[in-house]
Formats: structure tokens, C-alpha cells, sequence
């Protein structure tokens, strides 16, 4: 009896053991990394963040919102550790030394059109087809203060139908509430980044902007001037830029940089 004790104590060490291999880093207690990001990588985040803390060791607090929004908030003075929104905004903050460089380019989605699944399709892979499109919806909503609504509103001028829409539009606060109304029935169409319908359970892409009215996103990242954690922030943009992250990003809507 002695030897077969002896060898089912030596096989539980030794799975004891592979276990301790095969497992992930435990991550580390204190303090989280605060995360600013902008709505469109809402889904990739979320999908991303505890394989992000196991990687590099610290836990994440983020919190979203529409760049307009985080940017007057990085204005105001709010700590934070790190920030992922637009490019354009990005480059604002760094020259008023808001934020330290360089910046890290972190991918882009699509302007595009979303449907509730399971709707009729019309084709707007024209532009008179995406004309006709707009025309016969009987509710477009988009965000309220999206950082694409400016190329929105001007498509809808350049098509010649800004007066006719005006009516039906639905101005949503935030991407979330858009998609989702899409996704319940309360409005007929969505025009939003691809990152901001794909992870919505119930809408579909029906697809992009055509012809010269194409129109995509960019996202970076960049520290905080003021934080004391650049190092864990930094680990989360390599994780962010590397091949880990990568299939995330992509079946998110959101393609690499440009």
C-alpha cells in the first residue's frame, strides 16, 4: 500500500504542477489602469478586457462614451490613464499637452448602414440605390453627437434629400440606443460605424456608405500627460496592436490602420 500512496501522492504533485503551468497569470490587486474609450471600440473592449488583464497583470476600469464627450472630459481634467478615441481628437489633446506621445494607431471601422436581422435588404451598393433607400425608410436614427454625424448630415445634403429625411430622423444619445431601437423595431435604419452594429444582438449590417460617400473612423491611443501608470498603459496598446487582439478586432468591425 505504501508504494501506491506513495505514487498517488507523486501523480497529484505532478498534476499540481501542470496545472500551475497551464494556468494564466493570476491578475494583479491595486489600483486599475483607467480607460477612456470612445463608443466604437465598446464591443472590442469588451470582448478584450480579461484577456487584456491576464496578459499584462492589472485589472481595467473603463468607461465609454462618444469621443465629443471623453474629449471634454480629458479638457476638464478628469485622471485617466489611458484614451482610445479618434485620431483627430488624439492630435488635438497632444498639442495642448493633454496627452504624451507618440500615439499608437489602434485600427478602423466603416460608416455603414444597419438593419433589424431579418428585414428586406435594398440594395445600396449604388448611389441611386442608397438614395432610393434613405428615401423609403420610414425612421433613420443615428448618435446624437457620433463622431461621424457631420459626414451624415452632409451625405443626406449632397444626395439632394436633407429636406426630405429631416422628418423621419431620430436622433439617438449614443450608438448603443440607436442600433439597439433599430434592433427592437422602434426605427427603420441606422447609420453608425460597422464596431457599432456588429456586437448588437437583434441588428445587421446592411453595408457601407457607397462611391465617393465612403466614409471610415480612425482610433488611436495615447496616455494621459498626468498619469503615473504609462508602463501598464502601455503594455495595453501592445496588447491592443498585437496578433492576440488581432481576429477580435477584425470580427468586431474595426480594420486594421491605414
Amino acid at each position: 500500500m505504501k508504494p501506491l500512496f506513495a505514487r498517488t501522492v507523486a501523480a497529484a504533485a505532478a498534476a499540481a504542477i501542470l496545472l500551475a503551468v497551464a494556468a494564466p497569470p493570476a491578475v494583479a490587486q491595486g489600483d486599475p489602469l483607467r480607460l477612456l474609450v470612445s463608443n466604437g471600440l465598446k464591443g472590442t473592449m469588451e470582448a478584450l478586457q480579461r484577456q487584456c488583464e491576464t496578459e499584462i497583470g492589472r485589472r481595467l476600469a473603463v468607461q465609454f462614451s462618444s469621443t465629443a464627450a471623453l474629449k471634454q472630459r480629458i479638457e476638464s481634467g478628469e485622471a485617466f490613464d489611458l484614451t482610445i478615441i479618434t485620431v483627430e481628437a488624439i492630435d488635438d489633446l497632444l498639442k495642448r499637452g493633454l496627452l504624451k506621445t507618440p500615439q499608437k494607431a489602434i485600427g478602423r471601422s466603416e460608416l455603414g448602414v444597419g438593419i433589424r436581422a431579418g428585414d428586406a435588404r435594398p440594395d445600396i451598393g449604388t448611389v441611386a440605390g442608397f438614395r432610393q433607400a434613405l428615401r423609403a425608410a420610414p425612421s433613420i436614427t443615428y448618435p446624437r453627437d457620433g463622431a461621424s454625424r457631420g459626414h451624415i448630415e452632409q451625405t443626406f445634403e449632397r444626395l439632394g434629400i436633407a429636406t426630405e429625411v429631416k422628418p423621419k430622423i431620430i436622433l439617438a444619445d449614443g450608438s448603443g440606443p440607436a442600433t439597439e431601437s433599430v434592433a427592437a423595431g422602434k426605427a427603420a435604419m441606422v447609420l453608425t460605424l460597422f464596431s457599432e452594429i456588429v456586437p448588437t444582438h437583434g441588428a445587421e449590417i446592411l453595408g457601407p456608405f457607397p462611391g465617393e460617400y465612403q466614409f471610415d473612423i480612425r482610433f488611436a491611443a495615447a496616455t494621459s500627460a498626468k498619469s503615473t501608470q504609462a508602463a501598464g498603459a502601455s503594455a495595453v496598446i501592445d496588447f491592443l496592436t498585437g496578433p492576440k487582439a488581432a481576429p477580435v478586432l477584425k470580427a468586431k468591425g474595426i480594420d486594421a490602420p491605414r
